[in-house]
């Protein structure tokens, strides 16, 4: 069934971060736009990142000084647009006698400290282990390290509301929606996509953004077009264990076959652990930690705290699949982060593929391409605004989250303060469209469970797109890590209550 008439000027196909960046970019700048997902936004790759905002430390030691200078430079303009899901984060690296020496760690972070024009950020500094709170849950032998900044982001959340503000700003998004086929008629892409509901559908547009992420080569074939790029598919496997350590701080660690990993305060009540880098060739659609990952990562962390970690205390893990670019580098970890946006003209009308890229620079990225597109359509300024224009919720100043979280508590003292942080961190000043005056849970049609409402529900599927249980209690929040098997029926239970 054909979807308009009219012919969309833009059709993104992905839902991730890069797809739901562009579908904002080219909305914002007047452009008619349609963005496809397969399944649930974020159900990839981009629900699956360590969570964090940076330039990445690691990449100055295989030369990619572009790379760490584009992603530090996003770091403070991220943070500016979305305070309440991105938030500053002080890492503590610990020297390991053996591995980098010293004066190469303090190199790299004075390096990272300058190349990036960081402003509010503060600066390395060295510290003493054995007095620095962040040396208590270490082993002994750890006497020496720094603490430098970089800054945290909740992953699933980044994308939904870049689809958000695209559907704010005129975008359609259509999720469980698959790209089959896609050809170019009479200097038009014709789209043909399949629906979970057994229907087909036919879309129109002038141009084709392929934002596919590890399913860039397939959705190439669908178009019958040919790749200027080798992909490399590589796993990264996080484990989440009860909170190892009370203080704010997050690790930074090596390990001696020159990998590094991080250690990471997570959901108030846990610590986050990860990532490993392996090359995947298996299927995308059931990416998960072996068990040699998990305890790899377990051993890795073991040589640090002073408790050991084993596989029987991991509580959750997640996994996904990274495209990357394919450099000819021979470990995994070492091909590049950086990515590539190439347009094929076909009749006059444009394929864009996005290859390659990280979360930190996914709205660089999209800027980059939507003035690709600028360049063959008319209706697509050339006005860049993403800098600047927050994120919905986030209308507020970086430094606004505590007085945020106060006005909400005052306005509804029933809620518990575990619940107003998480609400604050995921709706920022949005929570007050659907808290409204409520004044106790019957207000917000009753409690679930965990501080979940029924109104916080009905908000979640009728303005972000979540259907299932695993899309509320895993992207659109973390309350899995809560809920029990009950809970989770109950919650099954409650979502019957809308439409599809």
């Amino acid at each position: 069934m054909p979807d308009s008439a009219q012919p969309y000027d833009v059709i993104v196909i992905g839902g991730g971060v890069n797809g739901a960046g562009v579908a904002r970019d080219a909305a914002g700048r007047g452009a008619r736009v349609l963005l496809i997902e397969q399944g649930d936004l974020a159900q990839g790759t981009s629900s699956a990142s360590t969570k964090l905002i940076h330039g990445g430390l690691r990449y100055l030691e295989h030369y990619e000084f572009g790379l760490v200078r584009e992603a530090l430079k996003e770091r403070e303009v991220l943070w500016s647009i979305a305070p309440h899901i991105i938030w500053p984060l002080r890492f503590v690296l610990p020297h390991r006698p053996g591995l980098r020496p010293r004066w190469l760690l303090r190199l790299g972070l004075f390096l990272y400290d300058h190349i990036g024009g960081r402003k509010k950020l503060p600066a390395t500094r060295s510290i003493d282990l054995l007095r620095h709170e962040a040396g208590e849950p270490l082993q002994s032998q750890y006497r020496h390290g720094f603490e430098y900044s970089d800054g945290w982001v909740d992953d699933a959340r980044l994308v939904v509301l870049n689809a958000r503000d695209a559907a704010k700003r005129g975008a359609k998004v259509r999720t469980h929606m698959r790209a089959e086929m896609l050809r170019c008629e009479d200097g038009l892409w014709i789209v043909e996509a399949s629906g979970d509901n057994d229907r087909s559908y036919r879309f129109t547009g002038k141009s084709v953004v392929n934002a596919a992420g590890p399913a860039v080569l397939d959705l190439l074939k669908r178009a019958d077009a040919e790749p200027d790029h080798r992909m490399r598919l590589v796993r990264g496997s996080h484990i989440v264990v009860r909170r190892l350590f009370a203080h704010a701080y997050a690790y930074f660690f090596q390990l001696p076959d020159g990998r590094i990993f991080f250690a990471i305060p997570y959901e108030r009540d846990f610590t986050l652990i990860g990532t490993t880098d392996l090359d995947h060739d298996g299927p995308l659609g059931e990416v998960k930690a072996s068990d040699e990952e998990i305890a790899y990562l377990c051993e890795g962390a073991s040589q640090y705290f002073r408790e050991p970690i084993t596989p029987a205390d991991v509580v959750w893990t997640y996994s996904g699949v990274r495209p990357l670019i394919e450099d000819g580098s021979g470990r995994p970890e070492a091909a590049t982060r950086g990515y590539r946006i190439d347009v094929d003209m076909d009749e006059g009308a444009p394929l864009l593929t996005i290859y390659g890229g990280k979360i930190t620079s996914y709205r660089h990225v999209a800027e980059h391409a939507v003035d690709e597109l600028s360049d063959h359509l008319e209706a697509v300024s050339v006005r860049r605004w993403t800098a600047t224009e927050p994120l919905p919720g986030g209308d507020f100043p970086t430094n606004g989250a505590a007085a945020l979280k106060a006005d909400i508590k005052l306005a509804h003292p029933f809620l518990p303060a575990a619940t107003v942080d998480r609400i604050v961190k995921a709706y920022g000043t949005e929570a007050r469209a659907w808290l409204g005056k409520a004044e106790g849970w019957d207000d917000l049609g009753g409690e679930i469970t965990h501080g979940l409402s029924a109104a916080e529900v009905g908000w979640l599927v009728t303005h972000e797109w979540a259907r299932t249980t695993d899309d509320i209690l895993w992207r659109r929040s973390k309350l899995g890590l809560h809920f029990n098997a009950d809970e989770v029926a109950k919650l099954t239970a409650h979502l019957t209550e809308y439409p599809r």
